[in-house]
Parts: structure tokens; sequence; C-alpha cells
């Protein structure tokens, strides 16, 4: 079997959905599963070339100024292209419904393979923060709800996905297939534990509350700072580990030495492999409690470290759709405090495998302060998270990769049973068109070039077919109503309103009237002049057009 895995972030950018996409790419080769090709927007200066298999980085346009560290990928590139219809896929996993979906619906309508698209984050937030204009954000949603929609088999990590994109519009079958861990199940060496963490003030029998993510707001780390602000004024002591590092990043550390909290942060630029140099903001005397920022950490063995050192993770997000990082604490034998509904929440039972809050400050500051003084309780629970919601990302991968043949399966079986969409317009042309008695006489001419049109459609580049299917049917039905001349219908209806998707239709009515009815006599000159037009406006190596 061969795989090809698409998604708008892959290393060096780290987040929860570029660790799901290696994960596949890792288990699917290193287990003789499948060959497997990834393609994701390229970043400068980024090493493509170590991994077991082949990663192919496409064009990308610098929008970090937009969405903070992300770049957006540019997909129509005839070489990528190629590069991946040459690889001949049997599917396509889709891991991301922007530039990533639109190279998979190219790439499907040349290798006839389909496509399994994963929803992973609830996009919709992300667009209201880049997006200010409500009827914007509004289109947005729509072309990504709709491009999930042609995919053929969507996935979502968990139920509350699910929900998620059905809210959003989506009216088609989910399945849910739940992403792993790549930690191995138990705890990390204490030698490891203690390596990692030596730098830090950790004493012992002083509670250790970790969180791991991007440090944004929108992860519920407002609601932590003001929990953990409340046990520094009841004088409970505590150690609180921020591990990641994001645009909120100061805001979050002003939180805490406005309420007079000492801060120790890990200094940017430090020499690789060298011991942190940790800046330290001092609190104010007689406040407990101590917060602790390391910025991001990409070595898992060191994040395994910091999950073992910890006596609860707190992730009081109703942002994420699956919560990666809970199942890794819970690998370490370390429960997660959670909030009640949401999708991290699943399969976690309350005090026999984590802890189920309200979305409330005072809520979380009431758990954590009859917590932090019973730290062995804490492990008890963690031990339970580890035996209950853990899985690899090999049993999670193993479990994809039998659906795949299923889908592939169905698939290649309904190609079978539907005709071809060029067929499909032929047989419209020459059944239901019906030509005026005074143009019968060129009528097979026009038949014949019609055909040779359509025979080339592979020069138009392989979506043609899509077009067909989706558009010119529905035009060529109402042919006898259509009015205007072809080439004034193109010229101006093509190059001018299609900007316009709601002229698009009446434009190309006025197309197919003249095009069929009046333009047709003159085949010869019809043909030239498209095979113009293809040109101009159907070129894969011009950008703009």
């Amino acid at each position: 079997m061969k795989v090809c895995l698409l998604n708008d972030s892959f290393p060096p950018v780290i987040d929860g959905v570029a660790n799901a996409v290696q994960n596949y790419a890792s288990v699917l080769t290193a287990k003789g599963i499948a060959d497997v090709i990834v393609a994701t927007p390229g970043y400068p200066d980024a090493d493509y070339g170590h991994h077991p298999y082949r990663v192919i980085p496409y064009k990308s346009i610098d929008t970090t100024h937009i969405v903070a560290g992300y770049r957006a990928g540019f997909p129509f590139e005839k070489s990528v292209i190629d590069e991946i219809k040459a690889f001949e896929p049997d599917i396509i996993h889709c891991h991301c419904p922007f530039s990533s979906m639109v190279l998979a619906r190219m790439i499907r309508s040349s290798v006839k393979a389909p496509i399994v698209f994963t929803y992973h984050t609830k996009f919709d937030v992300d667009i209201k923060r880049a997006v200010k204009a409500e009827f914007i954000e509004k289109e947005v949603i729509k072309a990504i709800v709709g491009n999930i929609s042609a995919a053929d088999e969507v996935w979502a990590v968990s139920r509350g996905a699910g929900d998620d994109l059905r809210a959003l519009g989506f009216e088609g079958d989910i399945r849910v297939m739940g992403n792993g861990v790549d930690f191995e199940k138990g705890c990390q060496s204490a030698e490891k534990v203690a390596e990692v963490t030596a730098p830090f003030d950790l004493p012992q029998g002083v509670p250790v509350f970790l969180f791991v993510g991007r440090i944004m707001d929108y992860k519920g780390l407002p609601l932590i700072a003001e929990a953990l602000k409340k046990l520094s004024e009841a004088g409970v002591d505590y150690r609180a580990v921020f591990v990641g590092g994001g645009v909120d990043a100061p805001k979050m550390k002003a939180r805490f030495t406005d309420a007079g909290i000492t801060v120790d942060e890990v200094a940017e630029g430090g020499d690789e492999g060298a011991a942190p140099e940790i800046i330290t903001h001092n609190g104010r005397e007689n406040v407990c409690g101590r917060a602790i920022f390391t910025g991001p950490v990409y070595d898992r063995a060191a994040l395994r470290a910091w999950n073992t050192r910890a006596d609860l993770f707190l992730f009081p997000s109703a942002y994420d759709t699956n919560g990666i990082v809970v199942r890794e604490a819970a690998a370490c034998s370390t429960a997660s405090v959670l909030l009640r509904g949401s999708c991290a929440a699943e399969g976690i039972t309350d005090r026999r495998n984590g802890y189920i809050i309200d979305e409330t400050a005072d809520d979380m500051a009431s758990l954590l302060k009859e917590l932090a003084p019973d730290i062995p309780a804490l492990k008890a629970v963690g031990e339970n998270a580890m035996n209950d919601i853990y899985i690899s990302w090999e049993d999670a991968v193993r479990c994809a990769a039998e659906r795949y043949e299923t889908v592939i399966s169905e698939y290649r079986q309904r190609l079978e049973n539907e005709p071809d969409p060029a067929e499909e317009f032929r047989e419209l042309m020459q059944k239901e068109i019906k030509l005026p008695e005074f143009h019968r006489e060129p009528e097979s001419g026009m038949r014949s070039n019609f055909n040779a049109l359509l025979d080339d459609a592979e020069s138009f580049g392989h979506t043609m077919k899509e077009v067909l299917k989706d558009s010119l049917r529905e035009y060529a039905e109402e042919a006898r109503e259509f009015s205007e001349t072809a080439k004034e219908a193109f010229e101006n209806g093509i190059s001018r309103g299609m900007r316009h998707n709601s002229e698009l239709k009446e434009t190309a009515k006025e197309a197919f009237e003249n095009g069929i009815s009046k333009g047709m006599r003159h085949n010869g000159e019809l043909k030239e002049w498209f095979e113009e037009k293809k040109n101009k406006f159907l070129d894969p190596e011009d950008e703009e057009k």
C-alpha cells in the first residue's frame, strides 16, 4: 500500500497535528505497513532530507504576521503534483482543510485514489483570531467545510471534534479515529528526570503542576493563572511549570508577577546541550508558589521527564479536540485536570483516572487546594489514567491502516460503477442539446471537435473532469435557454466575471447557447480560440493565473 500524507504543518513546525502526521509516517514506514510520502508547505532553511520517508516541501507564503508561526502553502506547483502522481498513492490522507486539501483534490483526480480527511483542530477559533471581518470569517469557514465535504471519508479525533465539525455546517458521516502517544507506557528513568529538572527550584514534597502546549490564552491559561493566584493567596505552596512557547507567553508571565508570585524563565538563545540560563523575577515576600517557564522543549525524552516529574497536569482547554498531551501525561502516570464536557475529558471518570472541573478559576483553585497535601493520592489516580486512556501511536496507526484498506476497496468499487464524467458530458451534448435546422449540417463536425477537445482534457490538467462533473453538466442541461455568442461570453464572463461567483452561472449559460446554437458552425475557429484561452487560463506554471 502507498500512502500520501498531507498537512499544512510539519517539523520544523511543532504542533499537535504535525506530531500526528509525523507519527503516522514513522509507524507506517518502520512497521512495513505502507510506503509513505509527505507533502507540506516548505519553510526556509528547513532540512527535510533526514526522515526515513520522502518529504516534499512545496512553495509557501510568509503569513506568520497573521497566524503566528505558520506559512500558507501554494499547492499548485506542477513539479510537486507530478512527483506525487509518479508515486501513485493508493490513498491520500489529508490532515488540514487549507492548501493540503486543495492539493489532495488535484491529486485524486489524476491518480484515482480516495481522500481521507482527519479533523484535528477547531479551525474556526484560529480564523476568528486572524480575520476580524465577520462576513469574511463566515465565507472562510464555509469554504473549509466545502473542502472537507469533498473527502471520500471524514474522521474526527474525538466525538466532541465531530460535534464541532457538524456545528460548522458539515452534513456527512464522521468516523471517530483517535490519535496515539509516542511515549512508551511508564515513567521516565529517575536519572533522566533529575538531569532535566535539576536547574529548577522543585523542592520535594511541594506539588508540581504542569502545562505543555502553545502558550495561547484560548488553551485555558488565564483560568490556570487566576486559580494559582487564589492558591497563593490561601498560603498553599506549589510549582507551576509551563512548557511551550506562544504569543501570549509575556502576558501569562505578567499575570504571575503582577500578583507578586516569583517567576523563573529560561533565557532564549542558549547553546544546545548547555545548562539553561534562568532569569528570576522575584515576587513579594510571604507570597507562596512559583511559576516556571521553560520555553519550547523539542527533546521527547526531556518532555517525558517533565511529565514524569509532575504530580498533576493542568489542561482546562475547551479548544482542543483530542488533547494528546493529556495522554502523554497519562503515559507517565500523571493525571489531568480537565473541563467538564470538553473533548479532552472524553474517557475520564472524575477522581478515578483524572479530575473534572467547571470552567471557573474558583473550581480549579478549590480542587488544587484539596489535592496539594496528598501527592501519593495523585499518583494513584495517575496510575489509573495510564492503564485506562493510554494508546500508543503504533496501535492507533495500525487501526487507521486497516480502515485505509476498506476505504480504498469501496472507492475503487464506486469508480467501476460510476460513469466517466467526460463520457456523461458527451452524451448530454449529443442527446440533450437539439440544434436548429439550419445547423444540422455541421453538427457531426461539432461533435467531432468536442470529442477531440474532451479527449485532450489531460493536457488541461486532470481537474477538468471535476469541473465537468460539478459544473458543466448542470449548464449543459439548461443549454436551450442560453443567449449571446461563445466568444463574448467567455471573454466577458470568464476574464471579468470569474471573481463574482453569482455571475458565473449566467455567463456560462450565455456561452453554451451561442457556442452551441450559433457559434458551432465555425468549429475550426472556435477550437483555435478555445486552445488560446486554455493556455491563458489553465497554465499550471503561471502562479498568478
